[in-house]
């Protein structure tokens, strides 16, 4: 919307079909000169009656037709007496109805709302109106036109409506005064203008650069950068030297202001290791706590099952099975202690072991849950064990806040009805995320965390799988023995030669894991489009859009996703001049396109084959477009069983599916999956991602380009760098343990 211009629409509201009173947004019925007009957007109190101006486009809903979308408006105060008697008789105004209304207008004609506001005490000449009732109407009228003032005041910084609603629900009266004081408090949590954009609003008012609320805004603005990479801290000195070049200013001063932070709290330092680290509250918090049920969790531990060893012979006799000793030993620690990690890669009996766990626990008289971080690792969960799996936020029952912040029903007030919960993929498991699953287990419950520790870690802060690990704090049974029928698989065996730093086979033909060697990048890019659209279709019978996916280590480069999207979505879904296309920022997404939704969208409704609905598409879910409406930029797309309508704001959070970054891929599987060995950021090519994107390939998995780049990241065991405190909590919690 930002790139088209903006249109002004005036009129008077006739009805309100719909408000959501958490963020404003508001589908009104609107009389422009004699014609219905249906407006869409943000803002605060709106009643029947109104008079308003609105600024926005005109856009074509896919189900409501022509509407005017507004992103900004103002209140046309009604100035004549006659429109001030219909203002205030509609309820616009708390405490006024239609008999008072007439009163205060006989009394007070085209002045009564400025003798409202400005002059409460002269309302008491009115029947009816006592001092007290008074100053609560001026009070109500004051707020109207406050808001009025924050939105004209706003929208010369390009301040979105939604944007405005929160800055006004947070700051009221005060907001312009409050942000011509310090403009940064537009980065604060409740309200979340980027730090640049505060930036520029304060360079148009002639800050300087170095005055504390840059600082302190600067500060939280790198420590939040970082958690976006994964770091729930940072070192002091390295948070004091990137904070420093990024607001240009001297190291001193940040050093200062940090302690400044720390002081009042609004940040938490702790040594590590004998090096001061610093955490934002919340974090520190949430890494605390983790630590600190995990050593209760150990010290009071679930009652040991009685005839463990008896149990698990008759199981294995019953069912055929002789299990190895590991696997064993993970579920007789499992029925025993109740809190275990299982980890191991592919082939190495991981599903087995826990198919008895579940077994054996249910014999036992438990109730189990299962539950995994996304909607595709709660299915292929589902289909290994033959139980239901949910995903996590919807086993601990989600809501969301007026920022859109999850917050989870299922807590210390309203714990899990379960004896045993059992967690798999959790290398993907944030901190923030399990101490939310940690807060909603009954005491003595059971924890069985299944994950494979060589995997890239969680996309959100934090290394909890890493940190419970390493600590020592956690029985962990590791699985390493391959088992005899996954030996047959040179995707499975080759996965284990690169977690153990050894080049896989690459020169057998006649397997499931092929490497086509190619130096030059345009070969590769033709060989990875010729197996995608032709070779892998015609030799397996693979769907190019269903059973094939290209994995990238990152997004730029001739090899990147970007790249490789681009040239996929020429040779598989061309321009037609039957299929309906949008040009979005970076695709152009088309009738028949395979799409990835980038962000969590908890509101977005769909609806199932059967007629069933519900809301929620999320971060890593593939799907392929129906249906597009050029005018309105909104499409219809399909994920599996369900149909979502994407407006063309929604959109902004899809992209291009032919190729996905390793990293997107993470809980998902395919049946087969290329991969470019090209060159490119260093950063992106080590042992952790390679491993990653070899076990997402389910039946065939073939590697293009340069074989040095293969060697290089096999070579490269450095792990994902991130900067955590479980660890260090949990050793130092079990010191001070009674």
């Amino acid at each position: 919307m930002a790139e088209q211009k903006l249109l002004e629409l005036k009129g008077s509201v006739e009805d309100i079909v719909f408000r959501n009173s958490q963020n404003g947004y508001s589908v009104l019925v609107m009389n422009s000169n004699g014609i219905a007009v249906t407006a869409v957007g943000c803002m605060t109190d709106v009643s029947v009656g109104d008079d308003l101006s609105l600024k926005g486009v005109w856009k074509v809903h896919p189900g409501y037709g022509e509407q005017f979308a507004f992103s900004y408006y103002e209140h046309e105060m009604p100035t004549t007496a006659s429109s001030i008697l219909k203002y205030l008789s509609s309820g616009a105004v708390k405490g006024i109805r239609r008999a008072m209304a007439k009163r205060l207008v006989d009394a007070f004609g085209d002045n009564t709302l400025e003798v409202i506001r400005t002059q409460p005490d002269r309302l008491t000449q009115i029947k009816g109106i006592s001092a007290d009732k008074a100053m609560k109407i001026s009070e109500e009228i004051s707020k109207i036109f406050g808001m009025k003032e924050v939105m004209l005041y706003l929208e010369k910084y390009h301040i979105s409506a939604l944007e405005a609603v929160r800055i006004w629900k947070h700051f009221g009266d005060s907001s312009v005064s409050m942000i011509e004081e310090n403009p940064y408090i537009l980065c604060s949590e409740d309200i979340n203008v980027p730090f640049d954009r505060a930036d520029a609003i304060a360079a148009s008012m002639k800050r300087p650069d170095d005055e504390g609320y840059r600082i302190r805004a600067g500060i939280i603005h790198i420590i939040n950068h970082n958690m976006g990479n994964g770091h729930t801290c940072l070192p002091l000195e390295r948070l004091v030297k990137v904070t420093s070049g990024f607001l240009k200013t001297d190291a001193d001063k940040i050093r200062d202001t940090i302690n400044e932070m720390t002081d009042d709290s609004s940040l938490i330092c702790d040594i590590i290791d004998g090096v001061p680290y610093i955490f934002m509250p919340n974090l520190y918090k949430s890494e605390m706590y983790c630590a600190e049920r995990i050593i209760m969790m150990r010290q009071f531990p679930a009652e040991s099952l009685r005839g463990i060893e008896l149990a698990l012979e008759t199981f294995e006799e019953s069912n055929g099975i002789t299990y190895a000793n590991m696997q064993r030993k993970a579920i007789i620690e499992a029925m025993s202690g109740g809190l275990l990690i299982l980890t191991g890669g592919p082939g190495t009996g991981k599903t087995t072991t826990l198919n008895a766990i579940i077994s054996l626990y249910k014999q036992s008289g438990l109730k189990v849950l299962l539950a995994a971080p996304t909607g595709r690792a709660a299915q292929r969960m589902s289909e290994l064990t033959g139980c239901e799996a949910k995903t996590i936020h919807r086993l601990l029952e989600v809501e969301w806040d007026n920022n859109d912040r999850p917050r989870f029903t299922r807590n210390e007030r309203n714990l899990l009805d379960c004896d045993a919960l059992i967690v798999d993929e959790m290398s993907m498991v944030d901190s923030a995320l399990f101490e939310s699953v940690l807060r909603a287990l009954p005491l003595g419950c059971r924890l069985i965390m299944v994950g494979d520790s060589d995997q890239l870690p969680s996309v959100g802060a934090g290394n909890v799988l890493g940190d419970l690990i390493a600590s020592g704090k956690v029985p962990v049974v590791a699985l390493t023995e391959i088992f005899r029928q996954s030996m047959e698989s040179l995707i499975i065996t080759n996965a284990h030669k690169i977690v153990h730093g050894e080049m896989p086979e690459i020169k057998r033909k006649d397997k499931d894991f092929f490497f086509i060697s190619y130096p030059d990048s345009d070969i590769i890019k033709e060989t990875i489009v010729s197996l995608c659209t032709k070779r892998l279709p015609a030799a397996y019978g693979f769907s190019p859009l269903e059973n094939i996916q290209v994995l990238c280590p990152g997004r730029k480069g001739e090899l990147g996703v970007t790249e490789l999207n681009k040239r996929l979505q020429q040779a598989m879904n061309p321009p037609d001049k039957n299929k309906n296309e949008i040009r979005m920022p970076v695709y152009i997404f088309r009738e028949g396109d395979k799409i990835m939704q980038t962000k969590n969208n908890y509101d977005l409704l769909w609806e199932k084959d059967d007629g069933t609905t519900g809301t929620g598409i999320f971060n890593g879910d593939i799907g392929i477009i129906e249906t597009i409406d050029k005018a309105s930029k909104s499409a219809e797309v399909r994920f599996d069983d369900r149909t979502v309508n994407y407006n063309s704001d929604d959109l902004l959070n899809v992209e291009l599916a032919y190729a996905s970054t390793v990293h997107k891929s993470q809980g998902n599987e395919f049946d087969a999956v290329i991969m470019p060995m090209f060159y490119g950021s260093p950063l992106l090519y080590y042992r952790n991602l390679l491993y990653t994107a070899v076990t997402r390939a389910k039946k065939l998995l073939i590697l293009v380009g340069n074989v040095s780049v293969l060697r290089m990241m096999v070579e490269n065991d450095k792990k994902t760098a991130r900067y955590s405190g479980l660890r260090a909590f949990l050793e130092r919690s079990e010191e001070y343990a009674p």
